[in-house]
């Protein structure tokens, strides 16, 4: 049985673009370390990302309507991976873009491979939002696999819904580290 480890939207958007924050900003050598932990595993970890990813019609979508604010837009310098964390994508590492909070096809890629995996672990941003969204269908997808959060490995742009969204992963039984 392998790690998984899986890297939710560390976005330039996300860091230092339409959607930044000082936050997120200092998870770039946490999330870094953490890449080159799970590489250090070889054949023992994967390594997955997620990606937000919007078109020219994201002001259109429901999205759009409660948060007016484009960003992630497919293949523009937003949308690419930030820093350090661009630099440490494996060519080999999957990549599931999404256009929203969750990723279905995250959830159909691990359906039924509960059995390959020891634990998953998650690091990124947005805390009460893609990164929980994520949790969830994760956890739907195999839920007898163990979920792991190192909160100083998660950002919110607001303090009070980071914490609010670790008490609630805790509450589905995700092993959140502090």
């Amino acid at each position: 049985m392998k790690k998984l480890l899986i890297v939710v939207d560390y976005q330039n958007d996300f860091v230092n673009g339409a959607l930044g924050c000082p936050q997120a900003t200092a998870l770039e050598e946490g999330i870094a370390e953490k890449i080159c932990e799970y590489r250090s595993l070889g054949d023992g970890a994967e390594i997955i990302f997620t990606m937000d990813t919007h078109d020219r019609h994201y002001m259109d979508s429901q999205e759009g309507k409660n948060l007016p604010v484009p960003h992630c837009m497919d293949g523009e310098d937003g949308w690419q991976l930030y820093g350090k964390v661009a630099a440490l994508k494996g060519k080999h590492d999957l990549v599931f873009s999404k256009p929203t909070f969750g990723s279905l096809e995250l959830a159909d890629y691990l359906r039924n491979r509960g059995s390959e995996y020891e634990s998953v672990e998650f690091c990124g941003v947005v805390t009460n939002i893609c990164v929980l969204s994520n949790i969830a269908v994760v956890k739907a997808a195999m839920p007898d696999v163990p979920q792991i959060v190192n909160a100083a490995l998660v950002a919110s742009n607001d303090d009070s819904l980071q914490e609010a969204a670790l008490k609630v992963m805790e509450s589905i039984h995700v092993q959140v580290i502090r």
